[in-house]
């Protein structure tokens, strides 16, 4: 079974983070989310899978130079400028040679669906596409689907006012396309497969969905960014090694004061937490630094980033790549520090 994952997005929902990489490898608990992604793919069969590629491709590339994540072959597809979500799974594809029916994957979104059981109900229904859908509170921000008993969608509606809503299942992201679908996709321009291919697929019938209570995040912001590590750190993770020390993961390489507090934190490699330091519901990364005394509550510190002695950072802040924050500093908001 092959896959293909889009990964082109420039992620600025969680800049400074995503000036100099990839939101898809940005680590959940030390481990990129590309990986997991992929390694979820890997447990339901998929062998192959092919990146779409557009933003700061080289770092998927070197990363990854013998051209396997977790266990599954990969091979990249770069856009010379941005196709939009249809035309980059088209030209994705394409360039793969996808000649089966095949898995489409948003990269960023952070779920145990069963794609078994998924591949299973699109064969079954004969269709042309199938999308996984997922209940929500608010659909306002996602694509809204609503299906008649057969699982056929009905409507594809693209981020609808919440008091309109036809219903609370959203498009989750995961889809199983079989290879005539590609066909019906421009390849000279951008095309979205939101607006343009599950409209159209919709009014020939062809388009089914399949509701699923799987676990469901989309990472894109700081506030779920963290929400996907404390999940981790709550067990919800197929990782057999993951090991923690009163709820929070520690990277064998950093350093943490004896009398620091810390509570549902990810502290990754190299980083170094100083004495009397108070660090809650947060997630440093690599080589950051929390110097003594400083309070870091529900924030991303990021990688080699210097947080000074007697600071406070409060929900919800970001502080980009090597940035420092003045010791006594008063952070709280939704607060972001870092540039290009």
């Amino acid at each position: 079974m092959q896959a293909v994952i889009l990964v082109g997005g420039m992620g600025t929902r969680l800049r400074p983070l995503t000036y100099q990489t990839p939101k898809q490898m940005l680590p959940l608990v030390g481990i990129p989310l590309i990986e997991v992604a992929l390694g979820n793919l890997a447990r339901y069969g998929v062998t192959d899978a092919v990146l779409s590629l557009g933003y700061l491709p080289d770092r998927f590339t070197e990363a990854y130079p013998d051209g396997v994540i977790s266990g599954i072959r990969v091979s990249y597809a770069v856009e010379s400028e941005p196709l939009d979500t249809a035309g980059a799974i088209r030209f994705a594809a394409r360039t793969a040679g996808v000649d089966d029916t095949f898995v489409v994957v948003n990269g960023d979104v952070l779920t145990d669906l069963d794609v078994g059981a998924l591949i299973a109900f699109h064969r079954t229904r004969g269709a042309s596409a199938t999308i996984a859908l997922h209940p929500v509170e608010d659909p306002s921000r996602f694509g809204v689907v609503s299906t008649d008993p057969t699982g056929r969608v009905r409507a594809f509606v693209e981020k609808p006012p919440r008091d309109q809503a036809p219903t609370n299942l959203i498009n989750a992201g995961t889809y199983v396309f079989e290879p005539s679908v590609l066909d019906s996709i421009a390849p000279d321009r951008r095309v979205s497969v939101e607006r343009e291919t599950f409209p159209a697929l919709v009014r020939t019938g062809e388009l089914y969905a399949m509701a699923d209570g799987a676990y469901w995040l989309d990472t894109g912001t700081p506030a779920t960014y963290l929400q996907a590590n404390m999940d981790i750190l709550a067990g919800r993770d197929h990782r057999a090694d993951l090991t923690l020390c009163a709820g929070s993961w520690v990277h064998e390489t950093a350093r943490v004061d004896g009398s620091a507090r810390l509570h549902r934190v990810v502290v990754d490699r190299e980083c170094v937490v100083g004495e009397d330091a108070v660090v809650e519901e947060a997630v440093l990364l690599p080589g950051a630094v929390i110097e003594s005394g400083a309070v870091v509550r529900h924030s991303i510190v990021g990688p080699g980033a210097v947080i000074g002695a007697f600071s406070h950072l409060g929900p919800t802040c970001v502080v980009g790549s090597h940035e420092h924050v003045a010791p006594g500093s008063e952070l709280s908001g939704d607060v972001r520090l870092g540039g290009v």
